[in-house]
């Protein structure tokens, strides 16, 4: 069973109807028993990064996470989720996110129309299980304001939007996406059936 954290931002029921549509059992939950009892985590999320990485610190949603991760469930960040992953976001002032893999989250470059909305393409920089069964250049969907920088050996694929941005990571048991696969079509359920299957 895959937990989907609801921490009360973000589309939660798309990411819950996509697994659903490929079989998978999957609940939107904000009980730590039953996230305790997943077999993986999926970390959504859509709005600002100070009131989510609160609300989830409130609600003891961080230990959850520490724990699944330890004990080497996969776990997987979309959209704001991905932000929440790392050391720290400068949205509207400097955060500390779960510092799970090292890096900062900053706003898009000044030459570029914010936020990011569209379909952009996707460069693989590292053989990821999320990416089996990719077209070649494969195009996913967007919506953000704020990217990934890492020196971290992690970033699975970047996209070019002003400039290359780092837009999936991976280390070990933790996957993380700025883009939305849920809206991302074929290609999209394509990785979260990848995940669902790890």
């Amino acid at each position: 069973m895959i937990a989907i954290i609801d921490y009360g931002m973000g589309n939660l029921r798309s990411v819950q109807k996509a697994f659903e549509y490929l079989g998978f059992e999957a609940v939107v939950t904000d009980d730590i028993s039953v996230m305790e009892q997943a077999d993986k985590l999926v970390l959504p999320g859509v709005g600002a990064f100070a009131d989510a990485i609160a609300t989830i610190r409130e609600k003891g949603f961080d230990k959850v996470i520490y724990s699944a991760v330890k004990a080497g469930k996969p776990f997987l960040g979309i959209c704001l989720g991905m932000q929440l992953v790392f050391d720290k976001s400068y949205e509207y002032g400097e955060y500390d996110g779960l510092g799970l893999i090292p890096g900062r989250v900053v706003l898009l470059p000044d030459n570029v129309k914010k936020p990011h909305i569209g379909w952009n393409d996707l460069n693989v920089k590292m053989r990821s299980p999320l990416f089996d069964g990719l077209d070649e250049k494969p195009y996913v969907y967007f919506v953000h304001s704020y990217y990934l920088e890492t020196d971290a050996p992690v970033v699975s694929a970047t996209t070019f939007y002003g400039k290359e941005i780092q837009v999936a990571v991976q280390k070990d048991n933790i996957f993380a996406l700025q883009f939305h696969p849920e809206k991302s079509g074929d290609t999209g359920l394509q990785i979260l059936k990848n995940f669902a299957e790890l």
